[in-house]
């Protein structure tokens, strides 16, 4: 993705410019209290999630045309209809529900449930974990616009993962946005870039500790002069994800690549990237609070986790052949080409499935527990020998 210069960057209105000068004084005051230094993952935790003031937990808008980046769920319906093609299957051979982590505006979780009904195949209930009390206002919102008032009940939100769960467990771009910590491989050994503060915010590096981060990125033998990022906390999700999960799928969607790719040795700086108002650039030391900060996910570590955990990837598509194995020209030749409708969707489809868009930056991966049907979406095109 092209990144824009700094200058070149909307300046905030005068209240978001305020409510930014407020988190990053907190974000001063840990640096403070923990000697004049913090890990990035600390710093992009609290950027991102402090209550009231985080980018995920304050009001502005985030997803669209009016906000900073615009996901699937948000570009057409045609992803969710086609998304629930493998949802129906799962559903059909658990009975379970679904689990959907990190909902965003709830447009996915509402065309999904309208095209479940149509297929015939709803579960009883469809959970959403969201941690952001601004977002599931939000979602209340579009679910209650979008849904029947019996449908709209079978959604229930939730604080915290169930103990145990059957079903389809779903989370589209949420690995992206746990917090990461950023690795210096350099001559005189590995460093941990972390954020102090001098005026303003600035990066500082540490020698990185012996331990269970260091034992991590050891293993990569990255090259000197080499930043990176390493997400333990989504090695942690998968970890319970897999301890919750009694029988059914978790299906995740996001943009990343296995570990080969990702530490390439020409991926010298690493995927960290920000979002505000539509431009992508590598600073987050700004804009604290007002802007997304994300990295690309090793899909490898993940899988590792889960098998760690005693779940094994069934499956690994780039998001347009996923796609296309769960039928979405089918669905498009419902359509005349003639109709209005059709050139919109067919649009949408060359977002979601182009090279140069989504199609295969973003990639699709499937946990199964006490499930042996093979998965639709994962039918033509596999690449889980490749993690």
């Amino acid at each position: 993705m092209p990144t824009s210069p700094i200058s070149a960057l909307p300046v905030p209105a005068p209240a978001l410019r305020a409510q930014s000068r407020q988190l990053a004084e907190l974000i001063q005051q840990k640096i403070k209290q923990a000697g004049g230094w913090i890990n990035f993952a600390d710093f992009m935790h609290m950027s991102l999630y402090t209550p009231s003031l985080g980018y995920y937990s304050g009001g502005a808008k985030k997803f669209g045309i009016d906000g900073d980046f615009v996901t699937a769920p948000e570009i057409s319906p045609l992803f969710a209809q086609t998304l629930a093609r493998q949802a129906a299957q799962v559903l059909a051979e658990t009975q379970g529900n679904i689990l959907e982590l990190g909902a965003g505006t709830g447009r996915l979780a509402a065309d999904l449930l309208l095209e479940l009904e149509n297929l015939h195949s709803l579960p009883t209930q469809y959970f959403i974990l969201e941690v952001s009390t601004y977002l599931r206002q939000i979602q209340r919102e579009i679910l209650q616009k979008k849904l029947s008032t019996e449908l709209f009940n079978s959604v229930v939100w939730l604080d915290i993962l169930p103990q145990s769960f059957t079903g389809l467990v779903l989370g589209n771009e949420v690995l992206d946005a746990i917090p990461v910590h950023l690795i210096h491989s350099t001559a005189k050994g590995l460093l941990e870039r972390g954020v102090a503060f001098d005026k303003e915010f600035i990066w500082q590096d540490k020698p990185l500790e012996k331990g269970k981060l260091h034992d991590e990125v050891s293993v990569y033998s990255l090259p000197n002069d080499y930043l990176t990022e390493v997400c333990p906390a989504a090695s942690g999700l998968v970890h319970s994800l897999a301890e919750m999960l009694k029988t059914g799928a978790i299906l995740l969607v996001d943009y990343g690549f296995g570990s080969r790719e990702y530490y390439h040795p020409q991926r010298s700086q690493g995927t960290l990237m920000c979002h505000y108002q539509h431009q992508a650039h590598s600073n987050p030391l700004i804009n604290i609070g007002l802007q997304d900060i994300t990295a690309h996910v090793n899909f490898t570590q993940i899988s590792q986790a889960a098998d760690a955990h005693g779940i094994r990837p069934a499956g690994y598509v780039n998001q347009a052949q996923f796609l296309i194995n769960c039928g979405i020209l089918e669905i498009l030749q419902q359509f005349s080409p003639q109709d209005a409708s059709y050139i919109k969707l067919a649009a949408a489809a060359q977002k979601l499935m182009s090279p140069a868009e989504m199609g295969e930056l973003f990639k699709v991966i499937v946990f199964t527990k006490n499930m042996d049907t093979p998965l639709i979406g994962f039918v033509q095109g596999d690449k889980v020998h490749t993690l």
